[in-house]
């Protein structure tokens, strides 16, 4: 038999643990239970906490040069300009030219929200025969169309015998330049 003290069973020990205000947020934290089903988003929440980057309250004049105004107007976290509605948005990155001539390029990530209406004229994501497309939604004659903006591309008359499904209005389109 051993004369060793039994082994201690969790609890506070003396000295254990990383010293406070050491860590990753450079102060003392604290637990907190969250939901399963929220985890990702409060950890995404603490990792944006004050990344908003500066607004200023002059706008940058596209035709003559004017003096420019120093006063920050608030944060913008672009995230809160471009979403109106999370828990129906997402994003997708564009493949091809066809939408060129409304601004949008190949590569541009486009800002999708399934809660708004597809009206007349709106840049929609739509998926036809199992296919993935951006192009304005056009009603016409009880039918719908749905138009390129690149003259190099035909319109696309949906037919009634083809599978369509409205995915959702383009609301933004992030294009690097």
């Amino acid at each position: 038999m051993s004369n060793l003290p039994p082994p201690t069973r969790g609890g506070r020990r003396s000295g254990a643990g990383r010293p406070k205000g050491t860590g990753k947020y450079g102060e003392a934290t604290v637990p907190v239970r969250v939901p399963v089903s929220l985890v990702h988003e409060v950890a995404e929440l603490v990792e944006l906490k004050g990344r908003g980057l500066p607004l200023y309250s002059s706008a940058v004049r596209a035709g003559l040069p004017t003096a420019a105004d120093d006063h920050m107007e608030s944060r913008l976290d672009l995230h809160d300009y471009v979403v109106r509605h999370p828990q129906a948005t997402f994003f997708v990155r564009v493949q091809g030219d066809s939408m060129i001539n409304a601004g949008i390029h190949e590569g541009d990530i486009l800002v999708v929200d399934r809660s708004v209406e597809a009206r007349e004229g709106s840049i929609v994501i739509a998926v036809l025969d199992g296919e993935l497309t951006v192009k304005r939604l056009r009603r016409r004659d009880g039918g719908v169309q749905l138009v390129p903006e690149n003259d190099r591309y035909p319109v696309i008359n949906v037919g009634p015998e083809q599978e369509f499904r409205l995915w959702g209005v383009v609301t933004t389109v992030v294009h690097r330049v």
